[in-house]
């Protein structure tokens, strides 16, 4: 048990499907008609073991952001259970964990507490946050006024210095300037290199994923589709779509 970092047990996950859904009917009807519900994670084990790097890759739908939301703690199952054995998590994802009415630096704070560390540990933290998220003066603006780039910046940066046990990434390493790209690859390459460190990347570029990961999840439907060597699982996706 002790060399487990993840560990995910018959987990289930359900969503309301709203598209296609009438507004008016809900509205004015009182919602007699209950929207249909999408079953986005299905019975779903897995576990990861500490110091390993699992890339997971499917096609659009297929539940691999559903899950690394769930195993960070931003959704709830509907049944089964995630259970990360008293390690800290942090999860790296466009449009998760900042208050966009907040500056970027208050942003910073603010994660850096929910992450488990001390206001003293973040504002010793707080100027190399700054300097490699290359906001400049937008780094006191609020932050619902960045672009996606910048806010794939700031993210990345608070979670290369506020160093958690686990880290999920949800595409965020596909965003921004080629500069900041390869920037932030090095910095990645150093932080999985800590023997202990677990990290679960979520990507569609084939090369990020073999450049980085010692394992591959391939997710269809909800479910295990194939699990096993980098390049193999890679290889079989590939010939698949």
């Amino acid at each position: 048990m002790n060399d487990i970092a993840i560990r995910i047990k018959d987990l289930n996950i359900y969503y309301k499907e709203l598209h296609g859904y009438s507004i008016k009917r809900m509205l004015f009807k009182g919602g007699a008609k209950k929207a249909p519900m999408f079953h986005a994670v299905k019975d779903f084990s897995l576990d990861v073991k500490k110091g390993e790097i699992l890339g997971i890759i499917g096609k659009n739908g297929s539940g691999k952001s559903t899950l690394l939301n769930t195993v960070g703690g931003i959704f709830a199952p509907d049944s089964g259970e995630v259970e990360l054995f008293g390690q800290s998590v942090s999860l790296l994802s466009i449009g998760v964990g900042f208050e966009k009415n907040l500056s970027g630096r208050e942003n910073i704070v603010l994660n850096g507490l929910l992450l488990g560390f001390t206001e003293e540990q973040i504002r010793e933290k707080m100027e190399k946050i700054i300097e490699f998220s290359e906001l400049g003066d937008f780094i006191d603006k609020p932050v619902k006024t960045y672009s996606k780039g910048m806010y794939s910046k700031l993210a990345f940066s608070i979670t290369a210095f506020l160093e958690t046990d686990i880290i999920l990434i949800d595409e965020i390493l596909s965003v921004g300037d080629e500069h900041f790209k390869k920037k932030s690859s090095k910095k990645m390459k150093e932080l999985i290199s800590a023997e202990n460190r677990t990290v679960l990347i979520v990507s569609h570029s084939i090369s990020t994923l073999k450049a980085l990961c010692t394992k591959m999840l391939w997710m269809h439907d909800g479910r295990i589709k194939m699990l096993g060597d980098t390049n193999e699982v890679l290889t079989a996706y590939q010939k698949f779509m």
